[in-house]
């Protein structure tokens, strides 16, 4: 009986841990199959993202497919245009030189009085041209400055509700904008500041923090100016111009609000505007692809010279400002601070121009880049080129700083120290090894040499460079230093172009810096065109103008040469240059000459 009962209990055990292992493997069977059905489902997923992965990219390849035939296409359509641009002006230049040769067989005919009444009925035409494009300038002169009268009285009814509703004041956001366009493209450079409002500050507080502005805004005009004076950039220089152009406004403001007596306060926004409008001329050139050639360096140290001169006194001012002599300034007394202020307006003052430059001066490559072909040199042989071509200057050392790249050529720089212990500065092109540029300072004080004297050391200097054909066209001196610019000269016409301009010491007689990269980039063998219509031409200069020195001259105009009659011309006591298309008789150019205690030079 007893072992029943164990076999029974033993067999029902068994049936349980059967049960058991049959669920068991029930569950795990279950899960193995839910793995699998999310194998299966990551695996599907997986398939699907990478057909959307094929598809994106068809997608892709076929608008970019699209793209590049929109984009061929339009290409080809400007080509079009371009090629019907050019035909039309070919066949423009063409009707006009058929009607010039039959205007010049027509001429043959005329006799003397037919031509004299020919030339004053051509004379009136001229003038009434000119009055109808002076009317109509002046008509686009009126409309504009209604517009600007009525934004004027717009900002000022804005102000006044300001006002109003702020009798605290605040301050006012201006943007400036510059627009500038050049041949077919159009560079915008917008610079904006904030002013100072335009209510009336009441205490001296007020006046306090307008100088403290004041000095601020001069201390980041002295660094821009300072920066520009070392920049090569251009995209550094636009942004160092943009800034003090800024500035200019900014300051004009702070000026506006002190109560300068008239002298004063005019001395120092005549500064601060021609800061401005310098600034913005060289924007425009820089807009233009120009770069900044030796003039616009030097106009940038002589501001940067009286605005260092001004930041100074401003800070020393601020300083040590004392309260009595700044309310007896205030109140309108005069004292030593009246006393400060009408010194930094004199600081500030422009002396006579302090260059003096040649017609066409700056306009860089013109036509095909000579130097693009070239063998391009090592450092080492730019080392060796530089102690050649300067080796009457006795250089005990030279060191070689770097590269300048600019927009038509690189640079070697070299710095150089003679036995004296004197510093040169010196460029070699890379491509054909040509000393580009080189300039040292020595001290001269006394006129030992004159302007002829030093034009024919110039011209042996030159020569020795290699470079010859040149004739003198600007000649001029300041500080006892000459300045003369060459032209090279191919069958009797002037190349501007092909131009060099050249320093030389009248104390010693020795040339102290050249600049030739236009005469690098530009010189070559020309096939020059006829011009054989001098004589009609001058009866095409504008009324008043006597012209007492004719040439034929090659010029460069918007990045090609031209060919032209240059007339040096008196209207009353005034001198001008004048420079008419030799095809068509048109007015290309004007310079007006100026002379000063430093010699001529031209605006």
């Amino acid at each position: 009986m007893q072992k029943k009962t164990d076999k029974n209990i033993s067999s029902g055990a068994e049936k349980v841990e059967r049960i058991e292992q049959e669920g068991a493997q029930q569950t795990a069977a279950e899960q193995e199959h839910a793995a699998a059905r999310a194998r299966v489902e990551k695996s599907r997923a997986r398939a699907a993202k990478r057909e959307q992965e094929y598809l994106d990219r068809a997608h892709r390849q076929e608008e970019k497919l699209h793209k590049r035939e929109e984009n061929a296409a339009q290409k080809q359509l400007q080509r079009q245009e371009r090629a019907a641009a050019a035909a039309e002006k070919k066949a423009h230049a063409a009707e006009a030189r058929a009607a010039k040769r039959a205007r010049r067989e027509l001429m043959k005919s005329e006799s003397a009085e037919e031509a004299k009444n020919r030339r004053q009925r051509e004379k009136k035409e001229r003038l009434a041209a000119r009055a109808k494009r002076n009317e109509e300038a002046e008509k686009k002169r009126a409309k504009a400055q209604k517009e600007r009268e009525s934004k004027r009285r717009a900002r000022a009814s804005r102000r006044e509700s300001k006002r109003k509703e702020s009798p605290n004041g605040g301050w006012l956001a201006a943007v400036i904008s510059l627009g500038v366009a050049c041949l077919a493209l159009a560079t915008v450079v917008t610079a904006g500041a904030f002013r100072i409002s335009d209510m009336t500050m009441r205490t001296a507080g007020d006046y306090r923090a307008t100088l403290y502005e004041m000095v601020s805004v001069s201390e980041d005009m002295d660094n821009n100016l300072a920066k520009l004076n070392v920049s090569s950039g251009t995209e550094e220089q636009r942004l160092l111009l943009t800034q003090l152009l800024v500035d200019s406004a900014v300051m004009e403001s702070a000026i506006e609000k002190m109560p300068f007596d008239g002298v004063v306060g005019s001395e120092l926004s005549a500064f601060v505007n021609r800061t401005g409008d310098y600034s913005r001329d060289m924007l425009t050139a820089l807009a233009a692809g120009k770069t900044l050639g030796s003039a616009e360096k030097e106009m940038l140290r002589s501001l940067a010279e009286r605005n260092s001169t001004l930041y100074r006194k401003l800070n020393e001012l601020a300083t040590h400002l004392n309260e009595k002599d700044f309310l007896a300034f205030l109140n309108g007394q005069e004292g030593a601070l009246s006393q400060q202020f009408r010194d930094m307006g004199e600081g500030t003052l422009a002396s006579p121009e302090d260059t003096s430059e040649a017609p066409f001066t700056g306009e860089g490559n013109v036509g095909e880049n000579m130097l693009t072909g070239l063998e391009e040199i090592s450092m080492q042989r730019a080392e060796e080129t530089v102690r050649e071509a300067l080796s009457g200057y006795r250089i005990a050392d030279a060191v070689c700083t770097g590269e300048t790249h600019t927009r038509d050529a690189v640079l070697y720089n070299f710095t150089l120290m003679t036995e004296e212990g004197g510093e040169i500065f010196a460029q070699i092109t890379k491509q054909g090894g040509k000393l580009a540029f080189f300039d040292t300072y020595e001290p001269c004080s006394q006129h030992n040499f004159d302007l002829e004297t030093c034009d024919s050391l110039a011209r042996e200097f030159l020569a020795e460079l290699g470079y010859d054909g040149l004739e003198a066209v600007w000649l001029s001196e300041a500080d006892s230093v000459a300045d003369i610019t060459y032209v090279g000269v191919q069958d009797g016409v002037r190349v501007y172009p092909d131009m060099i301009r050249v320093r030389v010491c009248e104390e010693r007689g020795r040339v102290t810096g050249i600049s030739a990269m236009e005469y690098l980039l530009n010189h070559t063998e020309r096939t020059i065109g006829q011009a054989d219509g001098m004589e009609e031409a001058r009866g095409l200069l504008g009324e008043g103008l006597t012209p007492y020195s004719a040439h034929v001259a090659l010029i460069p105009m918007n990045g090609e040469e031209r060919l032209a009659y240059e007339f040096a011309c008196t209207c009353g006591e005034e001198e001008y240059l004048v420079y008419l298309d030799a095809e068509t008789g048109d007015e290309l150019q004007i310079y007006r000459v100026r002379n000063s205690a430093q010699g001529s030079y031209l605006r």
